[in-house]
């Protein structure tokens, strides 16, 4: 089966109230939530380690990385385990709603963001779905002043429309 250019599967889940996605083409897997193995780490976002398949994987708290105020412990919370050019690692997620296929032309650019964390906004009927980059994601360092301007970018297409 060959992919259509024009459109984007999306794994889209949720942290707290919003919604994000990521590509469906870079989430190797989603499982249940085990709490991970801590480890030293100055970034608060990582929540340790797990062993998946004999591999150990580094896992972070998605809401802490990008900056968000979370509630704490969800108790359906998932782990997707997402992939990037050089590596793969898990982050943590309330819970994953769905997967969806969306035109190009829904995909807009993230007005005031150009961080490495998000790749832009899909607009799915009156929602705004956040779509993330894997590489910004799981890259070094917390990402919590992409993580502003995405919520910034969400108000001004939300304003827009």
């Amino acid at each position: 089966m060959s992919e259509d250019p024009l459109l984007r599967q999306l794994v889209v889940f949720s942290l707290g109230d919003e919604e994000y996605a990521l590509p469906i083409t870079q989430v190797h897997e989603i499982i249940r939530f085990t709490e991970p193995r801590s480890v030293a780490s100055s970034d608060p976002s990582v929540r340790g380690v797990i062993s998946l398949r004999g591999r150990i994987l580094p896992v972070y708290d998605l809401a802490t990385r990008l900056g968000l105020d979370h509630p704490g412990e969800v108790t359906d919370a998932k782990i997707v385990i997402v992939e990037t050019a050089d590596d793969m690692a898990g982050v943590v997620v309330d819970d994953v709603e769905e997967v969806i296929t969306v035109d190009l032309e829904a995909l807009e650019d993230a007005p005031t963001a150009g961080g490495r964390a998000i790749d832009g906004i899909a607009k799915i009927g009156d929602r705004l779905v956040v779509l993330l980059d894997p590489e910004g994601i799981v890259g070094a360092g917390p990402v919590s002043a992409d993580a502003a301007a995405a919520r910034s970018a969400a108000d001004d297409v939300r304003a827009a429309a």
